[in-house]
């Protein structure tokens, strides 16, 4: 049985999906953090970086979201989370997944934390620049959705499932991410979904009332 190292609302969402999606047998495992931050000894023990999510498939132990993805759409080609190997739709599966990861990610942590990032007296530019930077990707997203219900060919991939997170970490933007109509219908879309129904019940997240 697979193992998913996780953090509610954290990067584990869309492997805690793709797992719900594939119908795997999986167990749960909760990181618990200390007052400062730092993840329990057991965890630093499989990620030197104390950071979620970490998968362990036997003797297999992978970290970074979108690589967790990517091996179990592999590892369940049933689950038809990634287009076939070759074709048009794999590489923009990839190109989906990298941008969210290399971009959106990084964009969000600054805005989240904008702290860790420079001196107090500019953690309110840091977070302003940030805010902003989320809303043009936002922009951009609603213009690639139009007239698509998901990002690669015809079928829910794992580029949706990542791209639901994101949007979910947008909720409290100005505006929120959701309240681009194209983005807002994507997300209903894969909340209608019994496997997300799934994994926000398993993290104890609250189901977003967008009616």
């Amino acid at each position: 049985m697979m193992r998913l190292h996780f953090i509610p609302g954290s990067a584990a969402m869309p492997p805690h999906a793709a797992l719900a999606e594939a119908d795997a047998e999986y167990e749960l495992v909760p990181v618990e953090r200390d007052d400062r931050g730092q993840s329990a000894p057991d965890s630093l023990r499989l990620n030197p970086w104390g950071r979620v999510p970490v998968l362990e498939d036997g003797d297999l132990v992978l970290t970074e979201s979108a690589a967790i993805v990517l091996h179990l759409a592999d590892r369940f080609p049933a689950a038809r989370l990634a287009p076939p190997v070759g074709t048009r739709e794999r590489a923009e599966l990839y190109r989906w997944l990298a941008y969210g990861t290399n971009t959106l990610q990084p964009s969000f942590l600054r805005w989240f934390y904008p702290e860790r990032y420079t001196d107090p007296a500019g953690e309110a530019a840091v977070k302003a620049h940030e805010g902003e930077t989320l809303g043009r990707h936002f922009d951009w997203l609603e213009s690639e959705l139009r007239g698509r219900e998901w990002l690669v060919g015809g079928e829910r991939t794992g580029a949706d499932l990542f791209l639901f997170m994101l949007t979910r970490w947008g909720r409290t933007l100005d505006p929120p991410a959701w309240d681009r109509p194209n983005v807002r219908a994507h997300f209903r879309r894969l909340l209608e979904r019994p496997a997300i129904r799934r994994m926000l019940a398993e993290q104890g997240l609250d189901v977003p009332d967008l009616a």
